[in-house]
Parts: structure tokens; sequence; C-alpha cells
């Protein structure tokens, strides 16, 4: 963390502001700005000391030596417009992110910032279905995956602080092909929100056919298994544009094994639903 004296990271929620404080409590000894649309998450930022200035027209990033974009990723186009305009062309600016989708994106940073900063793509698998500021974590990146995404154009020294930063978070770094990560997470982690989303709206739609609110009657695992659709929309919204391609395969995916255990029910396949059912159980069982 010794290796940059001022840290600029726009957008803070929850991920922002996660990143900020565990800064903070790592040891990070420099400054640590934020640049939000959002005035009062800038305050409130500054009133639980997870950051130490901000503002919500890019001021903060003239000054920096890293910047961090943390916001949803349907904002990057004008994020990296902003990051034009105001960073220190004199200084030697690293330009990192913590977005969900790198695929096109990574590359189309990298071109925009060629010839002002580095850029290295990043995702910290980490977060809670809660968002803004005021939800951030302490301890959230501690041994949890965080993926960089290198191309043939990134600067090899940059990526090397970025890991080191990571790093000294508690995290264990993975590099990995940016389409590839799209291709992984469309599945692992886009898929399952969609589907969350889904279920709570399938159950609206039956609530109205039935005349009931179904909702009053669930109970601790529909609970656990729709809490991720608590997460932030726009966030969501943007995700399932930037990684459009992955996740509509991951769905018809999905949806061919939603059809196959549909037919074992209609056929009233005793043994090939126990089948079914031990199969996911078991591979369930295996996820630490």
């Amino acid at each position: 963390m010794e290796e940059f004296k001022e840290i600029s990271i726009i957008g803070l929620g929850l991920i922002g502001g996660s990143f900020a404080l565990n800064l903070k409590n790592g040891g990070f000894k420099g400054k640590i700005t934020a640049v939000d649309l959002n005035p009062e998450a800038i305050e409130k930022g500054k009133e639980l000391g997870i950051i130490d200035d901000g503002d919500t027209e890019g001021e903060a990033i003239k000054t920096a030596d890293l910047v961090v974009i943390a916001t949803p990723v349907g904002a990057y186009k004008s994020v990296i417009k902003t990051i034009k305009e105001k960073i220190d062309r004199n200084k030697k600016v690293i330009v990192t992110d913590l977005g969900s989708v790198k695929g096109q994106l990574v590359y189309f940073c990298e071109k925009e910032l060629e010839g002002v900063a580095p850029f290295v793509g990043g995702h910290p698998i980490a977060g809670t279905e809660k968002s803004g500021v005021e939800n951030s974590v302490n301890g959230l990146f501690k041994g949890a995956k965080f993926i960089i995404t290198p191309t043939e154009n990134t600067d090899i020294k940059a990526k090397g602080k970025i890991k080191q930063l990571w790093q000294k978070l508690g995290s264990e770094v993975i590099e990995m092909d940016p389409y590839y990560h799209d291709q992984i997470f469309a599945s692992v982690s886009h898929l399952p929100h969609v589907v969350a989303y889904s279920i709570v709206d399938a159950i609206d739609i039956l609530s109205k056919k039935f005349k009931t609110d179904l909702f009053q009657f669930t109970g601790g695992g529909f609970r656990d298994f729709t809490r991720i659709a608590m997460s932030d929309p726009v966030m969501w919204r943007d995700i399932c544009i930037e990684n459009k391609d992955n996740i509509l395969e991951a769905i018809k995916t999905f949806k061919n094994a939603l059809t196959e255990v549909e037919k074992l029910i209609e056929k009233n396949d005793r043994e090939g639903l126990k089948k079914f059912f031990e199969i996911a159980r078991e591979k369930r069982n295996k996820i630490q």
C-alpha cells in the first residue's frame, strides 16, 4: 500500500466504501478521497471516517496516484471521460476498477486511457445484498478472491502494484483473461441474481393469480434463496446489458435444466427426480 500516497475512489457505494474502509483499517497511511454524483454519499463517507475528502465533480482525481472505478459498469464511459479530463498527466497514475464485467470494458478502458495512464482490470469476488457507503463492511475482502484481468497491453509494473495492494487486503489474487472472466461469472454470479429476481417476480404474479399475498407464507429457504434479489437494481441492470451474450447463454442452460426437471415431474418419475436432486445435492455439498 505504501506504493500509493493518494487513492481516489469513483463511486462511493458498498464496494467502493468497503474498499476505502479496508484500506484505512489495513494500515494505509495515505489520503483516501472519493468522487460520487450523490453529495450525501460523500458526506456520509467523511462522517464515518472512511474517506478524508471528496466531491461530485471529479476534482479529487487531480491529486491521486491511484484511481479506482467502483461505479456500475454502465457508467464507465462517462467515468473514463471524467478521468481523462481531471487526471494529472505529469504524474505516474494507475487506473483500476472493481466491476463485475470485464471483457470489452477492459479493452475500452485501455484504449481510452492510452497515453494517459495504465489501466488494470479487477473484480473482487465479495459483496452483500446491501448498497450504499453506510453498509461498508470491514474485512469484506479478507480471504476472498480478487480477479485481475490483464491483456497483452497491460503494464506489468502497474499490474504488480494492484496485485500487491489486494494481497495486503487479504485477498487471493487470480489472473484471468477478461472474456473468460465474463463467461465464468455469467454462470456463477450473474445467472443466480437473474434467477433470484425472477423467482420473486414469479411469486408476485402467483399472488395476484390466487388473490393472496404469498410472501407472508415464505420461510427461511425462500429468504435465503432470494436474498440477492435485494441487490442494487441499477448495478444488475448494467451487468446484464454489458455481459448480455454470456448471460443469455447461461439462462438458456438453466432453462434446459428446468425443463428436464419439469418433464420428470410430469412423468411422475420418482427415481429420475431423486437422481436429479441427489446429483445437485452432491455437487452443492462440495462447495466450501
